[in-house]
C-alpha cells in the first residue's frame, strides 16, 4: 500500500509539474506574441507578466535574475525568461518558457527570408509606434525597479554613475565593468544589510549534476566545433560554429550580436549585404528576441541548409550557449547570493543594473523613437496610459502601433 501511494505521489508530482511547465509555456507565449522594443523593454514586460500579473516572483527574485542574466554572455532577455522557467517547471518549464519567447518572431523571421524582396519596414508608420511604445514600457519597468532596487542615496547614486559611464563610453564591455564596479562598491559599503532568506518555492529545480555538465558541455562545443569544422567540408557544421560562437562570445545580446553575425555570414558570402540589412529592418518590427535575426539569416542564405531547416540550425545553435550557461550557473545561484558578502555585492550590482536600463531608456530605446514633438507626445500618453490609467502593455502597445500608421 505504502509503496501504490508513493507511486501515486510520483505520479502527481509529474502531472504538476506538467502543468506547471504548461502555464510557463503559455505565459511565455503571450510575451512572444507582444514584447515588442527589443531586450531592454522585453524586461517591463516580463516584470509586468511575472511579478505584477501572475505573482510568479517578488521583485527581489526578479532582479537577480536579471542581473545574473546581464552577467553572463548571451541575449539577456532571452536568459531571464529561461531562468523564470527554471524556477517555475524544472529544466522543461526552462525548454517550453524558451520556446514560446521565441516562436513567434523565429515563425515571422524565417517567413520573411521568403519575402524579402517584397517588404519594407524600413518607413513604416506602425514601426515607428511600437518603438515609442518601448520608451513608455521601459521607462515604466525602470521606475518600478528602482523604487525596490535604489531605496538609499548610495544606490541612487550608484545607479546614476553607472548610467553616466554607459552614455560615456558605448559598448557591452563598459556594461560587464560597470556591473563588476557595482558588485565591489557594493561589498565595500555593505550595501542592502543582511542576507535575505531563500524561499522554497524560488529555489531551481535544477541537479547539480545536470549543472556540470551543462557547463562542460558549453566549454566543449566552444572548443570542439571549430575543430570539427576544420576537419570536415561541412556547411552544417560551419553554420554551427559560426552562430554557437557568435551566441557564446557576446555580451549584452540583442543589438550587440549583430556585429558579429555579419562578419560569420557576409564575410564569407553566405548571406549579401542588402538581404542582412533587410533582415536587421524586419526584426525591428517583431515581438520578442532579436536574436531570431539568426533564423532569417540561416533561412535566406546562398549555401544550403538554408530554409526552414537552416533558420532552426541557426536558431538552436545561435542560443544554445546561453540556455545551457543559466542551466550551468542558476542551481549555484541561491547559495551565492544567500551568503552576506555575495548579498552586499549582488545590492550594487542591482543598482547598477538600474543604471544600465535608465542609461538604454535614453539609448538606444529613446534615441532611436524619439524624432521630434509627436513622438514625445505619443511616448507622454502612452506612459499616461501605462501608470495612470493602468491600461495592460497589450493595449497600449496596439494603441501606440495604430497611432504611428494614422499620424507618423
Amino acid at each position: 500500500m505504502a509503496s501504490e501511494a508513493q507511486a501515486g505521489s510520483e505520479e502527481g508530482g509529474v502531472a504538476h509539474e506538467r502543468g506547471a511547465a504548461l502555464l510557463v509555456f503559455l505565459a511565455a507565449l503571450r510575451l512572444g506574441l507582444t514584447s515588442f522594443g527589443g531586450p531592454i523593454a522585453h524586461v517591463g514586460y516580463f516584470r509586468h507578466e511575472y511579478v505584477v500579473r501572475r505573482r510568479w516572483l517578488a521583485e527581489r527574485d526578479f532582479a537577480d535574475l536579471l542581473a545574473l542574466a546581464q552577467v553572463l554572455p548571451g541575449p539577456a532577455s532571452s536568459q531571464l525568461g529561461f531562468a523564470i522557467g527554471l524556477r517555475r517547471a524544472g529544466l522543461l518549464g526552462g525548454l517550453l518558457s524558451w520556446i514560446g519567447f521565441t516562436l513567434p518572431s523565429a515563425v515571422l523571421m524565417i517567413a520573411f527570408a521568403a519575402v524579402v524582396d517584397d517588404v519594407d519596414t524600413a518607413d513604416a508608420g506602425w514601426v515607428a509606434g511600437l518603438k515609442i511604445a518601448a520608451v513608455a514600457v521601459v521607462a515604466q519597468a525602470v521606475w518600478a525597479m528602482a523604487r525596490t532596487l535604489t531605496p538609499d542615496v548610495p544606490r541612487v547614486a550608484l545607479a546614476v554613475v553607472a548610467a553616466g559611464a554607459i552614455l560615456a563610453v558605448d559598448g557591452a564591455a563598459m556594461q560587464v565593468a560597470v556591473i563588476a564596479a557595482g558588485a565591489v562598491l557594493g561589498r565595500v559599503v555593505r550595501l542592502g544589510g543582511g542576507a535575505p532568506e531563500i524561499a522554497p518555492s524560488s529555489r531551481p529545480r535544477v541537479g547539480r549534476g545536470v549543472a556540470v555538465a551543462a557547463l562542460a558541455t558549453f566549454a566543449v562545443l566552444l572548443v570542439g566545433l571549430p575543430a570539427l569544422d576544420r576537419a570536415t567540408d561541412s556547411q552544417a557544421v560551419a553554420m554551427g560554429d559560426a552562430y554557437y560562437r557568435s551566441g557564446a562570445l557576446v555580451f549584452g545580446g540583442g543589438h550587440v550580436v549583430l556585429p558579429l553575425l555579419e562578419e560569420r555570414v557576409v564575410t564569407p558570402g553566405w548571406v549579401s549585404q542588402e538581404d542582412f540589412l533587410a533582415g536587421y529592418g524586419a526584426a525591428q518590427a517583431v515581438p520578442g528576441p532579436l536574436f531570431t535575426f539568426g533564423g532569417y539569416l540561416g533561412a535566406v542564405q546562398g549555401p544550403d541548409p538554408s530554409g526552414i531547416g537552416g533558420g532552426v540550425l541557426a536558431l538552436v545553435a545561435l542560443f544554445l550557449p546561453a540556455l545551457l550557461l543559466v542551466v550551468g550557473v542558476v542551481p549555484f545561484w541561491d547559495r551565492i547570493r544567500g551568503h552576506p558578502a555575495a548579498f552586499s555585492a549582488l545590492a550594487g550590482v542591482n543598482a547598477a543594473v538600474v543604471g544600465i536600463l535608465l542609461a538604454a531608456l535614453y539609448d538606444p530605446v529613446g534615441t532611436a523613437a524619439i524624432d521630434g514633438p509627436e513622438d514625445a507626445a505619443l511616448a507622454l500618453a502612452a506612459l499616461a496610459l501605462l501608470v495612470v490609467a493602468r491600461l495592460p502593455p497589450l493595449a497600449v502597445v496596439a494603441g501606440a502601433a495604430l497611432a504611428g500608421h494614422l499620424v507618423l
